[in-house]
């Protein structure tokens, strides 16, 4: 269950609204709100039942021990009034675990509500709430980046999209990885694998250092049941690679293994927060997105990211959202990279967050904005799927934890944006400044060695 039956009670018409602004068919809350009824009433009566053939039992002890015959009519018509209510006892029993069987999966299909201050609607909906650098233009002066000659009369030339320069560096190899594997999974080579592995210890390095995040190295497979505490399944099934001879998943990103990290765990008060940083591999069919952004890497079926996982008490987690958006930002702003924050509306968030941030980067190349980073605060909703609680205090009843997540970042359109925004005219790139010591390098040039 997700959102809880007892809100589901007490609050039929928020879920039901929840449902709507999130573009989600309200009428699976009133089957859950009748399953749930029609579970009690079997509950009540299968309790009733239990009491009456305990009655009949005792009576049928009484009567004997009164000096009735133990084959006597009297005995034989308590006896047959024991059988027919074991026999409805049995009926109800099988009734009440299909029932509580379709209650749990439509629980599972009930979106979280967002959060009051969300906008409500679709894409068009979405709310800036601020953004930082210079946003450079496709069309760039003479004269205007480092180690360029002196302006001559106006003359400019143009940024290239991030495939051009990937491929004239000879740093991401598209075509062999997709005789490789398939379209959707590049090939990065030379400085093209130093820049990722130069981004994701610098990811990591932050964070840990930093911010107070323990690094975590999990599993690139998930279960069933980890899919479903964090919510891509049913959600998101579709879009998750499956290893189906072992009823295993590809992680779409490390929020799945890492939150799973405390599923069916009471955890202690003092220990929270709990924050962690993971890396790993992501993988995603992307279904639905034929023919999108099929250029270059902004939408892949594998990528790499780093990964943001916090547990907090709930009066906190407004808090913490912010928080943990302000260490991506952060990452952007060292990287030297121009980027917004968005405040996504109900039907751009996604089914399982109260509330979600977007960090977009821009890439002059292709003069777009490249989301990077989502954040998002899911309250209490993964954490009862999963069954992670928390003791306020020692003897005080485990109350559930608050989950979030956030990417911290992810690298493909990172990687997308730092060769569009440091291009030179020369066709090199300038490498940031705080990945050199790691990359060696000042300045991404083409290397012919094993093309």
């Amino acid at each position: 269950m997700s959102v809880g039956l007892q809100r589901l009670r007490a609050e039929p018409d928020v879920i039901r609204r929840g449902a709507v602004d999130k573009g989600e068919d309200p009428s699976i809350v009133d089957a859950a709100l009748a399953l749930d009824e029609r579970r009690r009433a079997l509950l009540a009566e299968g309790d009733a039942l239990k009491a009456e053939r305990n009655r009949v039992s005792r009576a049928i002890g009484e009567r004997i021990r009164a000096g009735a015959d133990p084959a006597g009519p009297e005995v034989a018509a308590l006896r047959a009034t024991s059988v027919a209510a074991g026999d409805r006892i049995a009926t109800i029993d099988v009734e009440l675990a299909a029932a509580e069987a379709e209650l749990d999966d439509l629980m599972l299909r009930i979106p979280n509500p967002a959060d009051a201050d969300v906008p409500v609607g679709d894409a068009g909906a979405n709310v800036t709430v601020r953004t930082w650098g210079e946003l450079l233009p496709r069309s760039q002066p003479l004269g205007g980046e480092v180690g360029a000659d002196a302006p001559a009369g106006g003359a400019s030339w143009e940024r290239r999209p991030h495939w051009e320069v990937a491929d004239t560096l000879g740093i991401i190899d598209l075509e062999r990885g997709a005789k490789i594997t398939g379209s959707g999974f590049p090939v990065y080579r030379g400085a093209g694998a130093a820049l990722q592995r130069a981004l994701i210890d610098f990811f990591l390095g932050v964070h840990t250092r930093e911010n107070g995040f323990v690094e975590i190295w999990p599993p690139a497979v998930v279960n069933a049941a980890s899919a479903r505490g964090t919510g891509q399944i049913p959600d998101k099934e579709d879009q998750m690679y499956v290893v189906g001879r072992d009823d295993l998943y590809l992680v779409p990103t490390a929020e799945v293994p890492v939150t799973n990290l405390h599923r069916d765990e009471i955890l202690e008060a003092a220990d929270l927060p709990i924050r962690y940083a993971a890396y790993t591999p992501c993988f995603r069919r992307e279904a639905g997105a034929a023919g999108a952004d099929t250029r270059g890497i902004v939408r892949i079926h594998q990528f790499d990211k780093v990964e943001m996982v916090l547990f907090t008490r709930p009066e906190e987690s407004s808090a913490a959202l912010e928080w943990m958006t302000g260490r991506a930002e952060d990452l952007l702003r060292r990287l030297g990279l121009a980027h917004r924050v968005v405040l996504m509306a109900t039907r751009d968030m996604g089914f399982v967050q109260a509330k979600k941030y977007d960090l977009e980067v821009w890439a002059p190349g292709v003069e777009r904005w490249l989301e990077v980073s989502s954040c998002s605060n899911f309250r209490d909703y993964q954490a009862r799927r999963m069954a992670i609680r928390y003791r306020p205090a020692p003897g005080a009843r485990p109350e559930l934890v608050h989950t979030l997540n956030g990417s911290g970042l992810a690298l493909a359109r990172v990687v997308a944006a730092i060769l569009e925004a440091c291009q030179l005219r020369d066709g090199s790139v300038v490498v940031p400044e705080v990945l050199r010591p790691a990359m060696g390098m000042e300045r991404i040039v083409r290397s012919s060695a094993g093309r």
